[in-house]
């Protein structure tokens, strides 16, 4: 797989763009995701036009979802103006096949949730979204999105990478084609992980794919994807992982020992009472999925959805 391109706020790669000149490095972002991710830095108040340093903004109005943008000092009204730079720049974020972006928290042209906004009283709401934010969502709402504190919150940061790689496969899975075959293959090779965020999702997809033959292919891919990626939003809990990997053991029932069960068994125990992280029972079924040569756990990206460099699953 080719490096996943992903949008990003351009301040967390290092580049010294802030309105103080300064900028919030994240070295996570450019130590450990950068070997597997290639950036594409935005930085929605520079492109804009506004000079480093300058004035700062912030979002005004008593109604948080429709929000002006303005200097803090001279009132200075940006709102249209970054509006339509944003709908521009947009035009040519669509053809990078972005499979996630990373927003600076916070900022009142690119936060992604709990922006303050500044109501007729002078008092801030933490309601508000960055007026470049809230145009990418639109435009793009199944792409993954996350801001930088939320990616430091181990869970929501698992799910968010989550979701970039299956969005990478998706578009691999189209760019090979799209075929019926293709599409079932996607599905099974899903089907547990989907289990982990929404049983009732992965019954809709499911459904979806028995009734696809005869049917307009971009319908049924556009179904099922949306269909996907609203699913894979859900968070997985430890409730539902320990459900999915009872279910995982089931496929060696007729190979385990007494031993190997007993012991496996308290495994997935300890993991739902939180003793342990998801990566011990995971590592388990995995050793038995070779030992054993299990061909359809084999092929399931729940048991390795991303690369294990990445440590995700050590943490949750």
């Amino acid at each position: 797989m080719e490096g996943i391109r992903i949008g990003i706020s351009r301040c967390l790669l290092g580049e010294k763009v802030r309105y103080d000149g300064g900028h919030k490095w994240d070295r996570y972002v450019t130590d450990t995701l950068g070997h597997y991710f290639d950036y594409v830095g935005v930085c929605p108040e520079v492109e804009y036009g506004l000079p480093i340093p300058r004035e700062s903004l912030r979002l005004i109005g008593d109604d948080p979802a429709s929000p002006r943008l303005v200097t803090t000092r001279t009132a200075v009204d940006h709102t249209e103006g970054m509006q339509a730079w944003a709908e521009k720049r947009l035009n040519g974020l669509e053809a990078e096949d972005l499979c996630g972006f990373i927003f600076k928290s916070r900022s009142p042209s690119s936060g992604l949730l709990g922006v303050k906004v500044y109501s007729s009283s002078g008092m801030p709401s933490m309601k508000g979204v960055g007026i470049f934010a809230r145009a990418f969502t639109r435009r793009f709402p199944l792409v993954p999105v996350i801001d930088d504190g939320r990616l430091h919150d181990p869970g929501l940061r698992e799910n968010f990478i989550e979701r970039v790689f299956v969005y990478k496969r998706w578009q691999e899975f189209l760019k090979g084609g799209g075929s019926l075959r293709g599409l079932i293959e996607f599905h099974t090779t899903h089907k547990l992980l989907m289990m982990a965020h929404s049983a009732k999702h992965n019954t809709a997809l499911g459904q979806l794919v028995a009734r696809a033959k005869g049917q307009k292919p971009h319908e049924i891919q556009t179904a099922y994807f949306r269909l996907l990626m609203e699913g894979l939003g859900l968070a997985a809990t430890v409730k539902k992982n320990t459900n999915v990997l009872m279910h995982v053991m089931g496929y060696f029932k007729q190979e385990l020992t007494a031993d190997e069960k007993q012991e496996l068994l308290e495994v997935i125990d300890r993991y739902h009472r939180q003793y342990v992280p998801l990566i011990v029972p995971i590592t388990f079924l995995n050793h038995y999925v070779r030992k054993y040569n299990e061909p359809y756990l084999k092929e399931q990206y729940y048991l390795n959805p991303h690369p294990m460099e990445l440590m995700l699953r050590n943490h949750v």
